[in-house]
């Protein structure tokens, strides 16, 4: 069983900052990418940052020079550091990690944490 806890969300006045984490724990043999996603009501899940195993990140493109993702691969835990934010930030954030249960598994999986609000809001 893998689990995926978020932390870090909150009420934050527009050009404040805040910094999610999200550490996945459980049976793990190995993770791929992880990323964070945000979805607001009646609409689509959308990414907003994705880092792989050796580093490599990439942004969507309203986000980028104002949010860094980063992970530590000793703690299994994905952070997302969002500066600057705006009200159109506000919505629910979810991390995502494509993990590998076991070293007899082939297949990657994906899991998703439980999500956390970001409200930007004067």
């Amino acid at each position: 069983q893998v689990q995926l806890v978020e932390s870090g969300g909150g009420l934050v006045q527009p050009g404040g900052s805040l910094r999610l984490s999200c550490a996945a724990s459980g049976s793990i043999f190995g993770i791929n990418a992880m990323g964070w996603y945000r979805q607001a009501p009646g609409k689509q899940r959308e990414l907003v940052a994705i880092i792989s195993s050796g580093g490599s990140t990439n942004y969507r493109d309203s986000v980028k020079g104002r949010f860094t993702i980063s992970r530590d691969n000793a703690k299994n835990t994905v952070y997302l550091q969002m500066n600057s934010l705006k009200p159109e930030d506000t919505t629910v954030y979810y991390c995502n990690a494509k993990i590998i249960p076991s070293w007899t598994e082939k297949n990657v999986y994906d899991y998703w944490g439980q999500g956390t609000q970001v409200t930007v809001s004067s």
